[in-house]
């Protein structure tokens, strides 16, 4: 048993009344106990759960961050003339509405715009389709690549996306708690907010319940993130609804600023969301998309890719955006970008 983590477990699960806020310095060294497993597998899943039920702070998230940092990989800055986007989704994944980030990450890539992504393989307590199994449906293969390999790739192709089991062990070790203790933890948050990226870039974190977006809010201002987005998205990713109004927060040095869109008024607007009926409709539909054809994921794509086009720098306005990412569905550049992709990954794997 650690005793220097039992102290940590006893501050934040003394209950209601007595338990406290951990120190930014006291998170940092709750989460490399627990990412050591110095911490007693009993000792971690009890922290979990209390961290749960009392609510993470600003501060103990920031901590965690620090730890991830000093503990976990770092992707360092590649040449661009776009500030990467970094995208924070919800790593088990989505089960009921459609993705749109591989679109959207193909997108910008092509264009020249990094996007760094991260994630896991099928994740408690969800289960849902994980970003992984998408790209290897897609001929992409990010599992079993070296962090070299991935940083060469980002180079090369604008796009990489580290593998929890791959390039982050120690994090992929606590994975089995979250079905052991039933609920997403504070982690769950944490990976909506992490940055393993080391150039100039914007996080994008997604979210489903406002209270997220005040802890995103707080936890990157607190670890000297300069520009990030948040983004009260589907089941909790960076995708935009189209049903509802999409609520953007934007936040640089100088201050913050609330973007209110509705699809509607641009043509893409629909009552509900493209349903992820099955896994296998959902693959074959973006095969289909990809090579130009008109599908229900088409005004999915042309929203949410025209949006981050507009974000990232790529187009002036969000009209244009949308309209860019119409020319990019109706010619082979999104393909070329897959081809591209396999030749690197294929390249660097056995390097």
């Amino acid at each position: 048993m650690s005793q220097a983590f039992r102290a940590l477990l006893k501050k934040v699960g003394s209950g209601q009344h007595t338990s406290a806020v951990l120190t930014r310095a006291e998170a940092a060294e709750a989460a490399r106990l627990m990412l050591a497993q110095e911490a007693t597998p009993a000792q971690i899943g009890a922290f979990m759960i209390a961290h749960r039920i009392k609510r993470p702070h600003p501060d103990e998230l920031a901590g965690f961050l620090d730890a991830y940092a000093e503990v976990g990989p770092t992707l360092s800055p590649v040449t661009a003339d776009y500030p990467a986007l970094v995208f924070g989704l919800p790593y088990d994944g989505r089960s009921r509405t459609a993705p749109a980030q591989p679109l959207v990450a193909l997108m910008l890539s092509a264009l020249g715009c990094p996007v760094v992504l991260h994630g896991g393989d099928r994740m408690p307590t969800k289960y849902g389709l994980p970003l992984i199994d998408i790209w290897q449906a897609l001929g992409l293969d990010w599992s079993g690549l070296s962090l070299a390999a991935v940083q060469a790739i980002l180079q090369q192709t604008h796009l990489g996306y580290l593998h929890l089991a791959d390039h982050f062990p120690a994090a992929q070790g606590l994975v089995p708690y979250r079905e052991q203790i039933g609920k997403r933890p504070p982690q769950a948050t944490l990976e909506l907010m992490w940055c393993p990226y080391a150039g100039d870039c914007q996080v994008v974190v997604g979210y489903v319940h406002p209270p997220t977006e005040g802890l995103a809010k707080g936890t990157l201002t607190a670890i000297g993130v300069p520009h990030y987005l948040t983004v009260k998205g589907l089941e909790g990713s960076s995708d935009l609804p189209r049903a509802r109004a999409a609520i953007i927060g934007v936040y640089t040095p100088t201050g913050e600023e609330r973007i209110v869109l509705h699809a509607r008024d641009l043509g893409l607007g629909e009552t509900s969301e493209a349903p992820l009926e099955s896994e296998a409709a959902y693959l074959d539909a973006l095969q289909a998309t990809l090579k130009g054809q008109t599908t229900p994921l088409t005004p999915v794509a042309l929203w949410n890719g025209g949006f981050y086009l507009w974000r990232s720098g790529l187009a002036v306005s969000l009209e244009q955006g949308i309209e860019t990412a119409r020319s990019l569905l109706s010619s082979d550049h999104l393909t070329s970008q897959i081809a591209a992709l396999q030749s690197a990954i294929n390249h660097y794997r056995y390097k």
